[in-house]
């Protein structure tokens, strides 16, 4: 089909099913390609717009593509999705019986589904059952990363769907995912046995989200942080990272004693417990969860409006991906992130432990570097997926902050004098008790307190030396030795700044303001059809979200999968009044013009009624 002749299609599809008028930038080159037949690695961030990448070359070839996704909850909310939309999709799975997913394969070979989605488990099975007489488009795999242990998701069942170019061979097999570093992309192709797929690697920029680093604060001064962080932003939903099940639990039990509505999910707990915690907020009936990283990949939910990590993750992929979370319909979205020196212990003796010790270590020393970052966060984020930035973000802590800069020889000769002296054979804690002069018994057992450096730093708080140990450790002028009890002991480069043969900076120590307070600058602010937001009516926009959830809780179906909170901004804004206006709103297919113009419009008449001068 002649190219300028597919598009105009392609955009004629686009429009008609999902409401919009333009592609996001690499897609429609991604169509292009696979409606040629050919094969595809496509990375992009989560909220770029990746299952369009095949779900219009679906809706414009002949018979049926074939998705596959590690998910049940996820292959539910697009399935949902795409038929709130008015396209057929469906999918076969576990929680179906026999007769029903038999029924579904059959209106596959009778042509009446568009899309079907499957779990890469049930696919195998099902896959020698299938005859070539099944007419199939395309078979995209999702969150692709799953197949390669490099990759941060690693699931076994993934590493066989090789089998599928061996069964359909002049099937194009499409692999998308929102993070993989260059050793994950190579392997992904391998291993789906299409190595000569051409790359699309779309920016991994999410400008919309802003980032937030919170150093050294733990244990309740935490708890209340995060409890006022969610306290001024009523009505937003969110997810908190936590690094154990315990802690999920923990902090969920500790939310819901302060009045915030807040659940725990992690992978110890029962498929209908989870599932029970899962549908409820995305349903929007908790905004708060408290999760390990089992939560989220089977989350399609749009309107997450922030992401917190308690604790530091393990490495840049796990960040990008959780962060990713947030803000998918391009409204203002924040992660907020936790670090302290604990973090570093407990994180560095998992991947000590795992399979992978070495990778997994060098992986961390970059969220490290990033947490610690001096510079824009975006940038160091973006470089780490071989990205350039060249201007910083404006929508980072650091970039709202820059940070001032100090000598810190003095300081660090203080701190590993005390370390000297010690013979090494004390931990962070230890040795702040020692240089400020602390009276505590175990300190005093020792005879710690009679030492030359006993008290010299009683002028530092607690938190500033914790900082300070926390930059010495950065800048490798000490370790922590993780096999002998956490010691800190002095490296080579610590000595020469300890017997002045070298300086340092440091970064001045400023005390830290509440959460989402100390901005100098506001966040960016997210751009519709070339308007601001503050264009946008909130009292109606507070209205419409309100429908949408009656509509959502009468249909039961999510509320995202009604309108994104990015469509009813556009509502609040445009204001449309007639079905003609209505249909030709950012985001509104036919499907959705038909059955939910009158309700919306309704409730649009009435604010405008009310805001008219009388």
């Amino acid at each position: 089909m002649e190219q300028s002749r597919l598009k105009q299609q392609a955009l004629a599809v686009l429009k008609r099913f999902y409401g919009y008028d333009h592609f996001y930038p690499l897609q429609w080159q991604v169509i292009s390609h696979v409606m040629q037949g050919r094969d595809a690695v496509v990375l992009m961030p989560t909220g770029g717009g990746k299952s369009l990448c095949y779900q219009i070359p679906a809706l414009l070839s002949p018979g049926c593509a074939i998705v596959v996704s590690p998910l049940l909850a996820l292959m539910n909310d697009q399935v949902d999705a795409l038929r709130a939309n008015g396209v057929p999709a469906a999918a076969v799975n576990s929680q179906q019986t026999d007769t029903q997913n038999r029924s579904i394969i059959e209106n596959v070979f009778a042509g009446n589904i568009k899309l079907l989605y499957i779990s890469p488990e049930k696919l195998l099975s099902e896959l020698d059952m299938w005859s070539h007489e099944m007419k199939i488009s395309l078979i995209a795999i999702d969150e692709a990363h799953c197949i390669s242990q490099w990759g941060h998701d690693f699931r076994p069942e993934y590493t066989r769907l090789s089998v599928l170019k061996e069964h359909f061979p002049s099937v194009p097999v499409m692999a998308l995912t929102a993070t993989a570093d260059r050793l994950t992309r190579d392997d992904i192709a391998r291993q789906l046995g299409i190595a000569d797929a051409r790359l699309f690697l779309s920016s991994f920029d999410r400008p919309n989200i802003s980032l937030q680093v919170r150093k050294n604060i733990s244990g309740r001064a935490k708890l209340k942080e995060i409890a006022n962080f969610i306290a001024r932003r009523p009505g937003q939903s969110g997810i908190i990272y936590c690094l154990s099940r315990k802690n999920t639990e923990t902090m969920a039990q500790r939310l819901q004693a302060l009045g915030i509505h807040a659940m725990a999910y992690h992978a110890g707990m029962s498929n209908n417990e989870r599932n029970a915690v899962q549908r409820a907020f995305i349903n929007d009936e908790v905004p708060v969860i408290c999760a390990t990283i089992a939560f989220g990949m089977g989350i399609d939910k749009s309107n997450v409006r922030w992401v917190v990590h308690s604790n530091m993750p393990k490495s840049m992929e796990c960040y990008y991906q959780e962060i990713g979370r947030a803000g998918r319909d391009g409204m203002p979205a924040e992660a907020l992130m936790f670090y302290s020196l604990g973090d570093m212990v407990t994180l560095s003796k998992f991947a000590r432990e795992s399979g992978q010790s070495q990778t997994n270590i060098d992986k961390l020393r970059r969220m490290q570097q990033y947490a610690e970052a001096t510079v824009c966060r975006r940038r160091i984020l973006l470089s780490y997926f071989n990205e350039s930035y060249e201007t910083d973000c404006h929508n980072c802590d650091v970039c709202h902050n820059p940070p001032e800069r100090i000598d810190g020889t003095k300081l660090s000769q203080m701190a590993m004098s005390a370390i000297a002296r010690t013979h090494e054979q004390v931990g962070t804690m230890m040795v702040i008790d020692i240089l400020r002069g602390s009276h505590k018994a175990e300190l005093l057992m020792a005879g710690y307190d009679r030492l030359p450096t006993y008290g010299v730093g009683r002028h530092i708080t607690f938190g500033e030396w914790n900082a300070y140990l926390l930059q010495m450790l950065q800048l490798g002028l000490i370790d922590v030795m993780y096999d002998e009890a956490n010691h800190l002991h002095i490296t080579p480069y610590g000595k020469d700044v300890l017997f002045g043969r070298a300086t340092v900076m440091f970064s001045k120590y400023v005390k830290q303001l509440p959460a989402g307070s100390q901005s100098k600058k506001p966040a960016v602010r997210p751009v519709f059809a070339g308007q601001h937001t503050d264009e946008v009516d909130t009292a109606l926009f507070e209205k419409l979200r309100n429908l949408r959830l009656a509509i959502a809780r009468a249909s039961h179906i999510p509320p995202y999968t009604v309108f994104s909170d990015k469509v009813l901004a556009v509502m609040a804004r445009e204001k449309p009044t007639t079905q003609a206006e209505f249909g030709t709103l950012y985001g509104v297919g036919e499907a959705k013009t038909a059955r939910y113009w009158r309700a919306f419009t309704s409730v649009i008449k009435q604010q405008i009624n009310q805001n008219r001068p009388r």
